[in-house]
């Protein structure tokens, strides 16, 4: 998993938690909307890193360099 696509799932689940709180319709229903994208946005991610071993390898390096 990249830290992109970690980064949108966090998100999205940030997003359907403020939106479980008691929010008007409204915003829980843009929040949802946004976790939503989020989520395909990190599938889309995960196959392009997976597509590209090259990229893939890359971001999971630890190396400084």
């Amino acid at each position: 998993m990249t830290r992109t696509s970690k980064d949108l799932k966090y998100q999205a689940d940030r997003a359907e938690r403020l939106a479980r709180t008691g929010i008007d319709a409204l915003t829980a229903e843009r929040l949802r909307a946004y976790a939503d994208e989020c989520r395909k946005r990190a599938a889309t991610a995960e196959r392009e890193a997976r597509n590209c071993p090259i990229a893939g390898a890359a971001s999971m390096s630890d190396d400084p360099r």
